[in-house]
């Protein structure tokens, strides 16, 4: 994640310089806390939680098991992990369902956080796990806040209940009623955002929270505000007692403070992240996930999940039988790049590789040049898709002139395609990557 780029290029420079040093002395070690404790605070951790993560750290780092293992450093950057772990969370907080239908979620957070586009994003998401949602439109205040709700409903396919600029906690309690009675089994009510911490919005919440006893309050703040989420966060739980917390535009240029911070100051899980503008860039959060990220161990979980909704099971046996016997064709190179567009793109899928040292920047991959190859490709005829050989000079020509592209683009193309057809066929002759 873009996030957490600068942290985790400083942690791998901090520990690669233990790496290399093999054995370890007590000194070295807290040399090394104290880079690290520096880098926690740059990226916008809060001074007492960057503090107490490094006294935890230290004090297992210091031990003499540690000091006399034949890796040292390995075993730092395992406790740097798990105390990672720990910190966000140790584990995935699952959203809690009522005994008796329908569930109800209360979301609330400042205006700007993205909360009304994420209540349809969770909407989209329960549906298709099987839930039946209702999105109840309580922000009466803002300009076009219902309309914008009923959007986000109707595009994800879930039905909006909403009564104009009436009595919020009215509109609450009713729309609670209306998902009785027509079978809902959970109701997602977005109310006012704030722009700043309001007593008399903080009221209202109050009064709806009372009004219809909600069974999650999911606090939305904003990941690129740093430190002022954490402080955000910590308000509205002191005064509603949020049961969870979701942080947004996790792809933002941001120093991941936040996300750090945020269990530890208030005591309430992470639930969920939104990873992008689409509807769709919605995931559960995974602490020991997001740990091996920021210590650019990858996240191989994630990757695979990702894969598993871009590509369909008939696609992924299809690919498997064309891995096997090396068939692989020029339009399972176009499926590809649109699974890949589906996963988020090619700097998103690096970012989760295990083991990618590689800083990813915009210049390094330009996304743009995908969609020239595939212009080039979809200007094919199926049978020069199925067999590049056959695409003589002037067969270039028609495709160049058909994708607004050049012969010279053609030819890179059917290198980079020849290079990928060798690399296939290589792994497949590598005992390690034998099915």
């Amino acid at each position: 994640m873009a996030q957490f780029a600068t942290l985790s290029e400083k942690l791998n420079h901090i520990f690669s310089k233990l790496t290399k040093r093999g054995r370890l002395t007590e000194l070295e070690i807290k040399t090394a806390m104290r880079e690290v404790r520096i880098a926690l605070l740059e990226a916008d951790v809060s001074l007492s939680v960057a503090k107490d993560f490094i006294a935890k750290v230290s004090e297992k780092a210091v031990g003499q098991e540690i000091l006399k293992s034949l890796s040292p450093a390995q075993q730092v950057i395992k406790i740097v992990n798990e105390e990672l772990i720990a910190l966000m969370g140790s584990t995935n907080a699952k959203l809690e369902v009522a005994s008796k239908p329908p569930t109800i979620i209360m979301m609330c957070g400042l205006q700007g956080a993205g909360k009304t586009t994420f209540c349809g994003k969770l909407g989209m998401l329960l549906k298709k796990q099987g839930k039946k949602p209702l999105l109840v439109a309580c922000d009466v205040y803002r300009p076009a806040a219902i309309t914008q709700l009923k959007v986000v409903g109707e595009k994800v396919g879930v039905e909006v209940f909403e009564k104009g600029q009436g009595n919020p906690v009215k509109i609450a309690r009713e729309g609670v009623k209306h998902a009785q009675s027509y079978g809902f089994d959970t109701v997602i009510i977005d109310t006012a955002g704030r722009l700043q911490i309001d007593e008399q919005l903080m009221q209202e919440l109050e009064n709806i929270k009372k009004e219809v006893d909600p069974t999650e309050i999911l606090l939305t703040v904003d990941a690129m505000t740093g430190q002022i989420a954490v402080d955000v966060a910590d308000t509205f739980n002191k005064r509603l007692e949020v049961t969870g917390l979701i942080l947004t535009k996790l792809d933002g240029d941001t120093r991941g403070g936040a996300t750090l911070s945020i269990k530890a100051v208030t005591g309430k899980p992470v639930k969920f992240c939104g990873t992008g503008e689409k509807l769709g860039d919605i995931e559960p959060f995974y602490p020991d996930r997001m740990a091996s990220r920021i210590l650019g161990m990858g996240d191989v979980l994630s990757l695979i999940e990702k894969a598993e909704n871009a590509i369909t099971e008939e696609q992924a046996k299809k690919f498997e039988k064309k891995f096997r016997e090396n068939s692989f064709t020029l339009e399972d190179y176009l499926v590809q790049f649109d699974a890949m567009k589906k996963m988020g793109g090619i700097k998103d899928i690096l970012a989760m590789m295990p083991g990618n040292k590689l800083k990813i920047s915009d210049a390094d991959i330009d996304e743009k040049k995908i969609e020239q190859i595939k212009a080039i490709i979809h200007s094919m005829t199926p049978k020069e898709r199925r067999d590049p050989n056959i695409i003589n000079f002037s067969r270039k020509n028609r495709i160049a002139r058909g994708s607004g592209t050049t012969v010279q683009d053609i030819n890179k193309l059917l290198k980079q395609f020849e290079q990928t057809k060798q690399m296939m066929k290589q792994m497949k002759n590598n005992k390690m990557f034998r099915f």
